[in-house]
């Protein structure tokens, strides 16, 4: 019994710092069932090793540990095939991951590469992936975010979401449970002016509330619903309160707030803080694996804290470094603003970096899914400039895009010109160059067409230039005169010109592209688009790619994608 319950208090020590006897206590009567008939002595067990260890340095906690259970020093990992590094201690079936946005607004890109790495691994461990709404501040919400999001982690997963939640609706669960605190004397409820408490918390003291009987702090609990106005009273965890670390002392975990709730508006008064709240969904919707930023490094130790006075067993915590997306505007808060501003048309102008801007501009979830990948699990902090981010995006939608998208000639701020001597004839073209059986398109050409007015000023005499598919010409004192049809004849030709696109000047569908930086440019687009329906993606030929976004009566309009 002494060996077993020693090298579960070293390996306790060794990850937490200290030793929570109920949590070493389950996992040596897992190891030994026979000994549940025994609890008292392994109890009094374990407080002889955990004092036994005290006297240790982490070093030493170590080397004892390698030599009396070598295999608790080992991570137990599943090596899983793929593109992301194996998570530690995750079985196949069994892994549950989450995420927790604030319904502030949309998600952005920040939130992308966050959610698809968390559905990357359930996927990748065929486990669950789950979307808490943590909506447990009143202050800071945007009502129509709840739907804003839901759509955004089914669109960015591929509609691989297990469950939603929403923390809202599971108060009366909080509750339950800080009860239950209150009554095994691990919390307590704090009167104290604000200031006063920190200074003392700074002190490492205690205030007068933490030492008062349970009774007390019962009937104060229950007034925090009735009586108690904000800012008089909160719930404070009893921890060590001369932690090495201030933030660990005796820290909050409910407090009044009589903001009107835009979900369930002044039903309720009392709210827990992120970490107690996240702390017993956790536990209570069995994650495995947490998966966030490392700025929430001092919040996962506060949630084991929680997770230690009911005895549970911790999630597995793995984080990654702060990723800053320079230039880009990321604030749900300031962006809210900004449109309540008419500073922009919704959440989804093209100029934002939220979901519902880039869903309609055209990108594909995967190509997040691929960026997430990429990066993967880091530590390092990470400067992302604007032109960089887009680069990667859209070098990982482009591999997405372009097998699907076909080709289409579209002329901006269009220039009619006749070519002298241009053979009249019927140009048969493919939809796509790699996939010819996927179809062809044809224009119906005389002498005159349509040029965009940028390529026509590029046109230098003296050089051979060429138009797409059609034929060989040469510009002379603004006049075009047409040289031939052979390709071969202008691919060797020394003083070789421009290559250009063009349009019969019969083709008269109107086409508006929104550029990235909310500009219009108009045009003309050839007859084929009227086939095209709203969402397809086609590539504007020697331009980009383009999403239609809607079809008007006279005219397409489409929004710019990227090159």
């Amino acid at each position: 019994m002494k060996d077993i319950v020693l090298k579960y208090v070293l390996k306790n020590v060794l990850e937490f710092g200290s030793v929570n006897p109920k949590a070493v206590l389950g996992q040596v009567l897992r190891t030994n069932p026979e000994l549940k008939k025994d609890v008292p002595e392994v109890l009094k067990k374990i407080e002889t090793a955990a004092q036994e260890a005290s006297r240790l340095s982490a070093k030493e906690v170590k080397v004892k540990l390698e030599k009396l259970a070598p295999e608790l020093l080992e991570e137990k990992e599943e090596e899983v095939k793929g593109p992301l590094k194996s998570l530690p201690n995750a079985e196949k079936g069994k892994v549950v991951v989450r995420i927790a946005p604030s319904p502030s607004g949309p998600l952005h890109i920040g939130h992308a590469y966050g959610g698809a790495l968390n559905a990357a691994y359930a996927e990748m461990y065929n486990g669950k992936f789950i979307v808490r709404i943590e909506d447990t501040n009143p202050e800071n919400i945007y009502e129509p975010a709840y739907k804003l999001i839901e759509k955004d982690v089914k669109w960015l997963t591929g509609d691989k979401v297990s469950k939603i939640f929403i923390q809202s609706e599971r108060l009366g669960i909080y509750y339950d449970y800080a009860e239950k605190l209150v009554n095994r004397g691990r919390a307590y409820i704090c009167t104290c002016d604000a200031g006063k408490w920190r200074e003392m918390k700074n002190n490492g003291e205690a205030c007068e509330c933490r030492d008062m009987f349970v009774k007390e702090q019962q009937l104060r609990y229950a007034q925090m619903f009735s009586s108690y106005n904000e800012g008089e009273a909160g719930l404070r965890l009893k921890t060590d309160i001369k932690h090495k670390n201030p933030a660990m002392r005796d820290f909050a975990i409910l407090r009044i707030n009589e903001h009107v709730h835009p979900k369930i508006g002044k039903e309720q008064r009392v709210w827990p803080l992120m970490i107690f709240s996240v702390a017993i969904d956790d536990h209570e919707m069995g994650i495995t694996h947490v998966l966030n930023g490392k700025d929430h490094a001092d919040n996962a130790k506060k949630e084991m804290l929680i997770m230690d006075c009911f005895g549970w067993r911790h999630p597995e915590y793995k984080h990654w470094g702060r990723i800053n997306f320079e230039g880009m505007p990321l604030s749900s808060s300031k962006t809210k603003l900004a449109i309540e501003q008419n500073e922009f048309t919704g959440w989804d102008d093209i100029r934002l970096p939220f979901l519902p801007a880039l869903r309609k501009r055209g990108y594909q979830p995967e190509a997040f899914q691929k960026f997430a990948s990429k990066i993967g699990l880091s530590l390092n902090d990470k400067t992302v400039s604007k032109e960089e981010f887009w680069k990667m995006i859209d070098a990982f939608n482009r591999e997405i895009i372009e097998p699907k998208s076909n080709r289409q000639f579209f002329i901006a701020n269009p220039f009619e010109v006749k070519v002298e001597g241009a053979p009249q004839k019927e140009i048969q073209m493919d939809l796509h160059p790699d996939f010819p059986q996927r179809g062809k398109r044809s224009l119906e050409v005389k002498d005159k067409i349509n040029l965009a007015e940028d390529d026509y000023n590029k046109l230098i005499e003296g050089k051979i230039h060429r138009l797409i598919d059609y034929g060989n010409f040469e510009i002379e004192k603004d006049q075009l005169k047409f040289i031939s049809e052979d390709y071969k004849e202008y691919k060797e030709a020394k003083n070789r010109g421009l290559i250009i696109h063009w349009l019969p000047v019969e083709d008269k569908l109107k086409v508006d592209v929104l550029l990235e930086d909310n500009s219009l440019l108009s045009g003309l687009g050839e007859k084929s688009m009227e086939k095209l329906k709203v969402g397809d993606i086609v590539q504007l030929e020697r331009m980009f790619f383009a999403r239609l976004d809607k079809i008007e009566k006279n005219k397409l309009v489409f929004w710019y994608l990227h090159r």
